[in-house]
């Protein structure tokens, strides 16, 4: 899942009873894993042996018939629920946002303005920039005219796109959207493709809609029935074009008459060539990275906080050049310690594949 390896496979053969791991223990590369998850609900499982890793920037969706279980993996997947066997660990200053498709937390006595902007001011904050919030309302196709409206007059789609617009004004890295398209008209349809494709953080996406997820997401996870979900590269009909062809109606696509594509797992980035046996010294790396990698997190907030005061340069040339270089430094030795937990975490999880296997 996002730009990294994805793993879906058995549980572990220590699988725990359910539990949702600090954030601390991750990097902010990664997003979440799940390691042997299941979930059932009298008696019927919904989520079976269940493993994945979704790293950052990743757009996921996930499909499957009302009732398979798409809401619990969804929660399961992002901390809102707890499994009854196996681990999820989520990634370190995770911002999520989910989208309110039922439009619940809404005032209708509040106006417009007041919706965006929380009650205060004039301006909306977006992707780090202020914006006039009547310049941001016509991004959502509002007219100027209707910055005083009450929210409770509004039409079912002025609601749904003002729903998106606070949404897209909150700060996140993490867009969790369970049926978003659900009554949307067209016009809206298009307004959250667009906007969906502009957003730079991860994205997970319950739908049925399979043009939306052909145009938006970058991998599927689909039920096979009997608790048990697979991931695929690309949208929906490349899902398609990659199920197994025994007992399934394979449909055309903009794959097919070529070589089945390889499921996604298969495709990912893979480590090098391992050895047998992890070594004494990644087992030790991997058991002190995290550490490491929290505590450059914290400096580099810090030294930031240095940079953030506007008179630094001119009060003190000296300190600002100092932090500025210690900043560059600090992110760089994060990004490999990232990259190192990464492949060490990835190289662990083979080995211990292929000594089950054996």
């Amino acid at each position: 899942m996002l730009c990294g390896a994805v793993r879906i496979g058995k549980a572990p053969s220590d699988a725990v009873p359910g539990r949702l791991l600090g954030s601390a223990e991750l990097s902010s590369r990664l997003v979440a894993v799940a390691r042997g998850i299941s979930k059932s609900y009298g008696g019927r499982p919904v989520v079976r042996d269940f493993s994945a890793r979704i790293m950052r920037g990743d757009r996921i969706g996930i499909v499957g018939p009302n009732g398979a279980g798409k809401t619990t993996l969804l929660n399961l997947l992002t901390g809102a629920l707890m499994p009854d066997i196996g681990e999820v660990r989520l990634g370190t200053n995770l911002a999520p946002v989910i989208l309110d498709q039922r439009r619940e937390t809404l005032d209708p006595e509040q106006s417009l303005t007041e919706a965006l902007t929380g009650g205060s001011g004039d301006t909306v904050t977006v992707g780090g920039q202020s914006r006039h919030v009547i310049g941001y309302m016509k991004d959502f196709l509002f007219r100027p005219d209707q910055a005083r409206t009450p929210v409770g007059v509004l039409s079912g789609g002025e609601r749904a796109r003002l729903t998106l617009a606070r949404a897209f004004a909150r700060p996140s890295n993490l867009l969790v959207l369970d049926e978003p398209t659900n009554d949307l008209d067209l016009e809206t349809l298009d307004l959250l493709q667009e906007r969906l494709a502009e957003y730079p953080g991860t994205v997970l996406l319950v739908s049925h809609d399979r043009d939306f997820l052909d145009r938006v997401v970058t991998s599927v996870i689909a039920t096979e029935g009997d608790g048990r979900w697979i991931e695929y590269a690309g949208g929906y009909t490349d899902m398609l074009a990659q199920r197994e062809p025994a007992g399934r109606r394979t449909l055309p696509s903009r794959v097919s008459g070529a070589k089945r594509p390889r499921p996604v797992t298969e495709i990912r980035a893979q480590p090098p060539a391992r050895p047998r046996r992890i070594s004494f010294n990644d087992r030790r790396a991997l058991e002190m990275l995290p550490a490491r990698i929290a505590a450059l997190q914290t400096q580099i907030t810090g030294l930031n906080a240095v940079l953030a005061d506007p008179d630094l340069y001119a009060r003190d040339p000296g300190r600002f050049v100092a932090t500025s270089q210690a900043l560059a430094i600090a992110r760089d030795e994060l990004a490999a310690a990232e990259e190192q937990w990464l492949t060490l975490e990835m190289l662990r999880e083979q080995i211990d594949d292929d000594e089950r296997k054996s």
